[in-house]
């Protein structure tokens, strides 16, 4: 009767292992997805903050002529 606590003592801490390492696993992706997600919006606020800056250089340019 010990022999078989011991080994479902011995099988429940190497599962509670396994948990710590899938929950590191679970936070790394959710930080890989969260900079992607960063990225994408500095890509496209990037890209409409030139669109616009170049809007506004030709406006002043026009104007100074």
């Amino acid at each position: 009767m010990i022999q078989r606590v011991q080994i479902l003592t011995a099988w429940l801490a190497a599962h509670r292992r396994d948990e710590k390492g899938a929950t590191a696993v679970e936070y790394a992706l959710m930080v890989a997805l969260i900079a992607v997600v960063i990225i994408a919006a500095v890509t496209f606020i990037g890209t409409s903050a030139d669109s616009k800056f170049d809007e506004v250089g030709s406006a002043v340019n026009g104007a100074g002529s």
